[in-house]
């Protein structure tokens, strides 16, 4: 084989390569965060000012999660008038929900039904005077 035809076969399979990335990009799925990310970004302000009113607490001691028992325990340091606890999942959107959270000191929940993997637990709530926010993490097996 010669210069010409090799530089030739280095030219298509590069392209080829090229063309094959470009491909798999364009079908790969992106997840938001949520669809109203652009809208609720210019309302962060307010979620600001929710997780500095939280700064006091810890969310390890608040949010607790029993693996042996299925379980999630959110113990509120304050008083609960109206909240809501998130549960998000990174890598797929479509499991992501909210419950609602009324008046409840202690919110039990019971992860038997949810999908193994990550989860992000997001919760926020109102004592009637402030709103607050904490987060935190766990793995159900």
């Amino acid at each position: 084989m010669n210069w010409g035809k090799s530089i030739i076969l280095c030219f298509i399979l590069f392209a080829s390569f090229i063309g094959t990335m470009a491909y798999r990009m364009s079908t790969a799925k992106v997840d938001l965060v949520n669809k109203d990310y652009y809208k609720n970004e210019i309302n962060y302000q307010e979620q600001i000012n929710k997780r500095k009113n939280s700064s006091n607490f810890n969310a390890a001691n608040i949010m607790t999660y029993s693996s042996d028992n299925q379980t999630l325990r959110i113990a509120f340091p304050t008083n609960v008038n109206n909240g809501a606890i998130t549960f998000f999942r990174p890598s797929d959107k479509r499991l992501d929900f909210t419950v609602p959270v009324k008046k409840e000191p202690i919110f039990n929940y019971s992860t038997e039904k949810l999908e193994k993997g990550k989860w992000k637990v997001q919760a926020t709530w109102t004592d009637g005077i402030r709103e607050y926010y904490l987060e935190d993490e766990f793995v159900v097996r």
